[in-house]
């Protein structure tokens, strides 16, 4: 099992009681952003291409736990950048731990030996370490060598201090079923939680754009990955919802919930999730979900949306399909995603031709 009874049963209690207030749209996660700055210059993102005054801006410790304060989500995910270079780091975890939110710090690791003993083990505190891949998969996106051992030292040293650890992977253009299959392998030897895994997404701020991975392509890759896993009987755990997977191997069809993992970073409440960094922000969360126009995003509404299928916004409405029909969760929990057979037809995407990034129809999934 990916994730603990205490997490499973906090956040189900309290989804449950967002549905029970009849709420359609409310957070689960809180991508939280305190800085920019990286120790790293990976090929997919586009952070620390801002100029120098945006990298050295904080977020305060004030900021973040008002930031969890006021969303409300039970889960927080503080990613960057690198988020062990703010030196207020251990002190934004301990508040929100206090507050009992459960919190996922991605890290590259690189910092991770070094910073270690700045937190204490608890089932509230995950360091959610970003792997891309294989050793030379990992390397080679990160543009940095050596960073997938020094990431796999500290790793089993976490493992063996009692911290919960888990491994955050994106997958990229010219990934292979088997290496991947072999790297969750190699995972599960590490002893980490589980996985988090997901294609990456050219989102417009990324400095190299042939690097991701289309969703067709996706589809089909995500399916041969589980394919070799059932017939290696892995059993690899992964930290996500099983009809999650289930729409990774093109199972299901499902539209984004971008209003599930809302962003604060030190711009403000990012419109409408962190990977379109050009549609505006706002200054408080109450404003950013009344002002979001949220029918203009998603697949076939808006291009830029169209080759997404990052876990950030599809996740959360995986989380509400598995409310609505959990039934089939436990199904796909217990056999794992299907990999034979017709696939879901998949979303209608926006023509190149058309010259808009507005909606050109009206689409909405309710799964």
């Amino acid at each position: 099992m990916g994730v603990p009874l205490i997490q499973s049963y906090k956040v189900g209690r309290y989804i449950v009681s967002q549905k029970l207030r009849g709420r359609k749209r409310y957070p689960l996660v809180l991508m939280l952003e305190p800085l920019f700055r990286c120790n790293l210059a990976c090929a997919g993102c586009g952070k620390i291409d801002y100029p120098d005054d945006v990298l050295d801006k904080r977020l305060s410790v004030e900021e973040c736990i008002g930031a969890a304060e006021e969303c409300g989500a039970p889960i927080i995910s503080i990613a960057g950048g690198e988020p062990l270079i703010h030196k207020d780091m251990p002190e934004v975890v301990k508040g929100l731990v206090e507050r009992k939110r459960f919190v996922y710090l991605c890290t590259n690791a690189l910092l991770l030996k070094k910073r270690m003993d700045d937190y204490t083990p608890s089932p509230y505190l995950t360091f959610s370490v970003h792997l891309d891949g294989n050793e030379h998969r990992h390397d080679d996106s990160v543009c940095q060598p050596g960073t997938y051992q020094r990431a796999a030292v500290a790793i089993r040293e976490a493992v063996e201090k009692g911290f919960r650890v888990t491994v955050n992977c994106t997958l990229f253009q010219g990934e292979g079923a088997e290496e991947v299959a072999n790297f969750l392998d190699d995972c599960k030897a590490l002893g980490v939680e589980g996985v988090t895994i997901s294609p990456g997404f050219n989102y417009e701020r990324a400095p190299q754009q042939e690097v991701f991975i289309q969703r067709r392509a996706s589809r089909q890759l995500f399916r041969d990955i589980f394919r070799i896993g059932k017939e290696r009987k892995a059993k690899w755990t992964f930290n996500q919802s099983s009809l999650f997977l289930d729409f990774l191997a093109g199972n299901q069809n499902y539209q984004c919930t971008p209003w599930g993992n809302p962003t604060r970073n030190i711009f403000g409440w990012q419109k409408p999730c962190y990977l379109l960094v050009s549609e505006g922000y706002a200054q408080t969360y109450q404003e950013m979900m009344e002002t979001t126009p949220w029918d203009q995003y998603g697949v076939g509404v808006n291009r830029k949306c169209d080759q997404c299928q990052v876990h950030s916004g599809f996740e959360p409405t995986a989380v509400n399909d598995t409310f609505a029909h959990p039934l089939r969760a436990l199904k796909v929990a217990l056999r794992g995603p299907r990999t034979k057979g017709p696939m879901a037809p998949d979303m209608p995407t926006i023509p190149p031709s058309q010259g808009s990034d507005h909606p050109v129809f009206p689409l909405r999934v309710e799964r």
